[in-house]
């Protein structure tokens, strides 16, 4: 058996998790922060059988695109001055950990 902790973005874990409950997998939802743009993201955890690890990450990659956001920046050029523009970013996918599972009990 195997843990699968995926971190996907906040915007894709309605759809990741639709996803992966259509085709059986049980899936508990976390909502955690990211340091990078210190965006909402969403935790996966999700519990499967060794030979179901491969569907399972197909799914989590596919309804967990990547995509292209412009966001706000700014930098300082001098003491009090500060200058905006916009950044180009990428966003998006997940960040998926697999570990074995000594045991599994459910109570």
């Amino acid at each position: 058996m195997k843990l699968v902790l995926a971190i996907v973005s906040n915007d894709d874990s309605s759809s990741v998790s639709t996803a992966l409950n259509k085709e059986n997998f049980q899936v508990t939802r976390l909502a955690t922060t990211g340091g990078f743009l210190r965006a909402g993201n969403t935790t996966l955890i999700i519990g499967c059988d060794d030979d179901r690890v491969d569907s399972c990450l197909e799914i989590i990659g596919r309804e967990g695109k990547k995509r292209t956001e412009v966001v706000p920046s700014t930098a300082s050029y001098d003491i009090g001055r500060y200058a905006s523009f916009p950044v180009e970013v990428q966003v998006g996918g997940a960040t998926v950990f697999v570990v074995d599972v000594e045991a599994f009990h459910k109570l």
